[in-house]
């Protein structure tokens, strides 16, 4: 079995970390490159930033954040946030990032993970999939029909199944797609993506746990590497992502950011569970 990844993720907002619940209720967690040095020297395999406010006038914030970043750490970074063409994610790799993470582009156009896979090389193109549980009281004004495209149509939620489904969401979890979260990661897959960044909006921030069923759900439909995210309150949820949840690597924000945990007693948690790791 290859080694399970920790990797902490930073949400990144006008250039300073910030940690929210379901998404909403956004407060201040430091300063992003102060906290990807610490991470470095506590042995996390990688990084993941999350910049949540990319719009094109605030672009250049995070490409410095990225720069002077790379500058420091030498584990791999993942960026993600407003990426919405091929110049973006080359001014991204230049700036320093190891790997891009894309959701709404991909939603708004499938075929851009293909371009960006065929340009970039499938090992730095990540598909972020931001997953919500359908239930009965969904709101059909929060839920809007997606594809014209009918080669596309497989990938659509069939609202009359009665077993368990998550819907799709885009743009930072404001809007939500009628589409199955497990066959869109398998058709990101078949059109290049590298790996899978999922994240259960239902366990954003709550510590309650990783969405299992959704976890091992996408975990079990494709055979590229899938990060679980959304929800770690204790050490034992991180070993439940990739023994229940049969993820490859698992991330945590709030554990880490406020001095919960160690990225090292992670590892020797999982270690000492039996869990391969890099210590």
């Amino acid at each position: 079995m290859l080694a399970k990844r920790i990797i902490p993720c930073l949400d990144v907002r006008d250039g300073r970390v910030v940690k929210g619940v379901n998404f909403l209720n956004i407060t201040d967690a430091g300063d992003p490159v102060e906290n990807a040095i610490f991470y470095d020297e506590q042995g996390a395999d990688e990084l993941v930033f999350l910049d949540i406010t990319a719009s094109h006038e605030k672009r250049k914030i995070i490409l410095d954040v990225v720069e002077k970043t790379a500058t420091d750490v030498f584990m791999p970074l993942t960026v993600g946030g407003g990426i919405k063409t091929l110049e973006d994610i080359r001014d991204l790799l230049n700036s320093g990032c190891d790997k891009v993470s894309i959701n709404t582009t991909a939603v708004k156009d499938p075929y851009f993970i293909s371009k960006a896979a065929e340009r970039f090389g499938t090992q730095c193109i990540v598909v972020a999939i931001d997953a919500k549980r359908v239930s009965d009281n969904m709101s059909e004004a929060t839920v809007e029909d997606w594809f014209s495209d009918a080669s596309l149509k497989e990938v659509c939620l069939d609202l009359s199944c009665s077993s368990p489904q998550w819907a799709l969401s885009t743009h930072g979890g404001r809007k939500m797609k009628l589409i199955n979260a497990v066959k869109w990661a398998r058709k990101m897959e078949e059109l290049g993506a590298g790996e899978i960044l999922l994240t259960s909006m239902n366990r954003d921030g709550t510590k309650d746990g990783y969405d299992l069923d959704l976890t091992k759900a996408v975990s079990e439909a494709v055979s590229i590497p899938v990060i679980a995210s959304g929800g770690v309150g204790n050490l034992e949820h991180l070993y439940e992502g990739v023994v229940y949840g049969k993820a490859d690597a698992v991330l945590a924000a709030s554990i880490f950011h406020y001095r919960e945990y160690t990225i090292g007693e992670a590892k020797k948690y999982l270690s000492d569970k039996g869990v391969p790791v890099r210590l």
